[in-house]
């Protein structure tokens, strides 16, 4: 019952996903050659920029902002959705959809990797050690910023 509820979950936002992503777009929603994805990576150029589903519009930046803004809050609201269902699960089952997921992106990105010249396989793992620095360091300002917390209480 549980995993059918995690993959009825998403299923329902893969075409979310799938109309915020340009044609011609790397696995983010990016253009080829960009790593970073999501709500507030990519500015025009990004998720939402040209190619994608409202460059048809003509939008004025404005626009392209409130979009941007709206389409980022839906994603935070499904992500705490998704994040409420799943805490429900029990510990041993958490754990291995992390793992599942891990392993899914680790080979996504061993997979990236094998399609690229020497060079480019130099940068993107210089990329990818970075993004890795970058969440290692998130993970840690939130630890602390939790025990902030509980010593104000």
């Amino acid at each position: 019952m549980r995993k059918t509820l995690i993959a009825l979950m998403l299923a329902a936002a893969l075409p979310t996903v799938a109309m915020a992503m340009p044609e011609g777009a790397g696995p983010m929603g990016e253009p080829s050659g960009h790593m970073m994805g999501g709500p507030g990576h990519g500015g025009e150029h990004g998720p939402r920029g040209k190619g994608g589903p409202f460059s048809q519009l003509d939008l004025s930046k404005e626009q392209r902002q409130q979009i941007g803004k709206l389409m980022g809050d839906q994603w935070h609201a499904r992500k705490d959705l998704v994040k409420k269902y799943l805490d429900k699960l029990p510990a041993a089952d958490q754990k291995a959809m992390q793992d599942e997921i891990a392993a899914g992106k680790q080979k996504t990105q061993a997979d990236i990797r094998a399609l690229l010249k020497p060079d480019q396989q130099k940068k993107y793992d210089e990329i990818v050690k970075k993004q890795a620095e970058r969440r290692a360091e998130w993970k840690e300002f939130q630890a602390w910023k939790a025990q902030q917390a509980q010593k104000a209480q």
